[in-house]
């Protein structure tokens, strides 16, 4: 897949729009982190209020819900033929972005 295809450049813009470089080039991973930094800050937040009112089994199920969204995305991806790099970057990208929908 081409990386101007990658679906991850589009997360990274809707929360830092100056991060990307202007011209399609390869993401690094702390480029799609930093990118993400809003949609970490707050389920890291969710995931912590859970276990200060709840028990720790609480984050524990969170956190499985989002891995497990991760590697569903990463099979579509797989499935269409992108590389394991995009698939990657842009399953982590799509679970976090999607998950703002929600706020």
């Amino acid at each position: 897949m081409r990386p101007e295809h990658c679906l991850t450049r589009n997360h990274i813009e809707v929360f830092h729009n100056g991060v990307l470089p202007s011209g399609p080039q390869r993401i690094r991973f702390r480029t799609l982190v930093y990118g993400s930094t809003l949609p970490l800050l707050v389920w890291t937040g969710v995931a912590g209020f859970l276990h200060r009112v709840f028990n720790p089994v609480a984050p524990m199920v969170l956190c499985g819900l989002l891995v497990t969204l991760i590697a569903l995305g990463f099979a579509l991806r797989r499935r269409r033929k992108h590389s394991v790099r995009c698939s990657f970057y842009g399953a982590l990208g799509a679970v976090l972005a999607g998950s703002m929908d929600g706020f």
